[in-house]
């Protein structure tokens, strides 16, 4: 790998991509060369990096020659058709959609729990889920410490999530709200502003959404823990950024707040913030924009046997996914 790679966003101008620009620039990741690509309508708009502006170009077929890593954020099936492509042309992949995640040929990573699993990579790398990353930057050095066996989960998912139209939707809708006016909807199937759905993602027969599965399947995979089992409920909320998670776990061994604080304050890429006397707590307001995780309401399970309470909170546009892809991008620098 070139020391000074050339880099390409997929996706640049989406709210993920915006993020991805920050970040490399933000992190000083030793960019030689950037390329921002889109698709065709976005195709001659500027965005700035590093003081200079940088014109966007179509995605086609010949987009890859020359590029040493390319950070993919632009949906699904633009990953699925571009992304091998982009492999035979000799590119390491950093795929932020669901696209790749569960093939078992494809390393799905978060480099602060399984970075050596960058190492079998056959130029493709999955980012997880957004949610799923933001939960384990918690429960994974939980799971070290007293091997989890289940968890009961419930999120709290800010509206970015979903995209730059879902914000400007929220955003809207608080408009009409105020002023009194009928509230107009393109992106959710119901009102979101003052309102929380319990809906994230599509229906599986089962009556779980995508959503809630990708906990227990990426949970698997990523912390190489086949039995590993969760039961989740994912909830869309009228917040615009970061990530919020109620979690229950049970566990093999005995587990202590003291000795569960001990373990979090140590676990890298987290923040123990955890003081109701002082009303302190994570927040997703507060949460917003930091690389960092925070963990917080750590009590012990009144429901469950070696049992765990704690409440997870994570910028779902960084550590969910721009800073997720970055971090494996200096991965496979070193």
């Amino acid at each position: 790998m070139n020391r000074n790679p050339h880099v390409a966003v997929i996706g640049a101008t989406g709210a993920v991509g915006v993020e991805m620009i920050k970040t490399l620039e933000k992190r000083n990741f030793p960019v030689g060369k950037l390329t921002l690509l889109a698709s065709a309508r976005s195709a001659g708009k500027k965005l700035k990096y590093r003081g200079q502006e940088i014109a966007i170009k179509e995605l086609t077929k010949d987009s890859f020659t020359g590029i040493d890593i390319a950070l993919f954020s632009a949906g699904g099936s633009t990953s699925k058709e571009f992304a091998p492509i982009a492999a035979k042309a000799g590119c390491v992949v950093v795929d932020n959609s669901s696209a790749f995640r569960m093939d078992n040929s494809v390393p799905l990573v978060v480099p602060e729990i399984n970075r050596a699993d960058v190492k079998w990579h056959k130029g493709i790398i999955a980012n997880p889920n957004c949610t799923t990353a933001i939960t384990l930057m918690a429960l994974y050095p939980l799971h070290q410490a007293f091997g989890v066996k289940r968890i009961f989960a419930s999120s709290y998912q800010a509206v970015s999530g979903t995209g730059a139209k879902a914000i400007e939707e929220l955003e809207r809708q608080v408009g009409e709200v105020v002023a009194g006016k009928p509230v107009t909807k393109e992106v959710y199937p119901h009102q979101i502003a003052f309102n929380v759905l319990p809906h994230v993602d599509s229906f599986l027969p089962s009556g779980y959404t995508k959503e809630e599965m990708k906990m227990e399947n990426e949970g698997r995979k990523i912390m190489h823990h086949p039995s590993f089992r969760a039961s989740v409920t994912c909830v869309r909320v009228p917040v615009y950024r970061a990530h919020s998670v109620a979690v229950s776990a049970e566990f093999e061994k005995p587990v202590t707040v003291e000795a569960a604080r001990v373990v979090l304050s140590k676990a890298p890429g987290l923040d123990v913030v955890d003081d109701p006397e002082k009303k302190e707590y994570p927040l997703p307001l507060y949460v917003a924009e930091k690389y960092n995780c925070q963990v917080g309401r750590i009590r012990v399970d009144c429901a469950l046997d070696n049992g765990l309470c704690f409440w997870v909170v994570g910028d779902q546009l960084l550590k969910g996914a721009a800073l997720n892809a970055v971090q494996i991008a200096e991965e496979l620098l070193k």
